[in-house]
């Protein structure tokens, strides 16, 4: 569009809401106030036109048989697919896609590139529903020492953390929930390796080479370690699912329905 025409439009929509949107400074325009609610309405309002845009282009081209869902790591590793299997069970000429995501899940929900996403929060954090989709609460899971098998506090019940102030460690991120908790055990762990590939991390404490903490979710794939009981406070998270606000895929009623039985099952081990 042509400034004039810019101009013009912008200067329609100030009457219209009966408040001036853009201020003209030595840096150039800059948004009001007012301005700036205005615009925070005017990208929600987009992200729901792409998700509904991508919600009927899926109806209309034949593809609502596929369900795309997706989840961070752990959750891919010990209980979506338990989840898509009963899904297969009910539905055997349904088609699932996964997909690895973290923080990106909710715009991805959002946009319409997934219909169903297993995402987490630290529990010590207040609870966050990010905004323009639904959050559904699975379980809440909690975090166990992982030591080599002949290391020399493997033979303990409970370990304190603070006891492996001295220790390597290994951790997904630098400043994610296993940091944290050393931090709130007083001490700043010693990171020898980041990763969040499992199995490198399965086979640094293995070696004796690292400590890490361990998601409940993964007791069973880590079981040849020693996983001690943590003495004392030590960290949650609660695992969860994001859901669009409307316009839902066929087959993410009985996903979610899978999803919380599955989640179940694990909480009662």
């Amino acid at each position: 569009m042509s400034q004039p025409s810019v101009s013009n439009q912008v200067a329609l929509l100030e009457r219209e809401i009966g408040a001036r949107l853009l201020a003209r400074e030595p840096g150039g325009l800059k948004l009001t106030a007012e301005g700036e609610v205005l615009l925070e309405h005017a990208d929600a309002i987009a992200e729901r036109f792409d998700l509904a845009t991508e919600q009927l282009a899926a109806a209309a081209q034949g593809h609502r048989a596929r369900l795309r869902i997706g989840a961070f790591p752990t959750a891919l590793a010990a209980f979506v697919p338990d989840a898509i299997a009963r899904v297969r069970k009910e539905y055997p000429h349904a088609k699932v896609t996964v997909d690895e995501g973290t923080n990106d899940l909710a715009a991805r929900i959002r946009s319409g590139e997934l219909h169903l996403a297993v995402g987490f929060q630290d529990a010590a954090e207040p609870r966050d529903t990010p905004s323009g989709v639904e959050r559904r609460d699975l379980l809440r899971e909690h975090f166990r020492v992982a030591l080599a098998p002949d290391h020399p506090m493997a033979g303990r019940p409970r370990i304190r953390l603070a006891d492996l102030r001295d220790e390597d460690w290994t951790a997904a991120v630098p400043d994610g929930l296993i940091v944290r908790a050393c931090r709130h055990a007083g001490f700043e762990p010693n990171l020898v390796s980041l990763t969040h590939d499992q199995l490198a991390i399965r086979a640094l404490v293995r070696r004796d080479l690292a400590v890490t903490l361990v998601p409940e979710l993964l007791a069973e794939p880590f079981r040849d370690l020693a996983l001690l009981h943590i003495d004392g406070p030590g960290p949650a998270r609660d695992v969860y699912a994001l859901l669009p606000p409307g316009g839902r895929h066929p087959l993410v009623t009985p996903a979610l329905d899978a999803l919380e039985t599955t989640a179940a099952e694990l909480h009662e081990r």
